[in-house]
């Protein structure tokens, strides 16, 4: 699956369960609300969070894809003119 087939929803409800799964709860933590329970405008927040994630690993991710495409791999270099 490629970052473009990954929702901002998605991402927003996977990021919920691990943070809530890596909480630490003996440390004085209380449990954290499952993904149906959070108040819709913390849920909203979580979306808008997961869709700029997205956004600049996308951007990342293209800009690494041109600076490659001006570079031979090894090998496919030619030589002279």
């Amino acid at each position: 699956m490629s970052i473009q087939e990954v929702s901002p929803e998605q991402l927003a409800r996977l990021f919920h369960h691990y943070h809530q799964s890596l909480a630490p709860e003996c440390l004085g933590h209380s449990a954290q609300p499952a993904w149906q329970e959070v108040p819709m405008q913390e849920r909203s927040r979580f979306v808008s969070a997961a869709r700029l994630a997205l956004l600049e690993l996308a951007t990342i991710a293209r800009e690494q894809e041109e600076n490659q495409r001006y570079f031979a791999k090894p090998g496919e270099a030619e030589w002279g003119c």
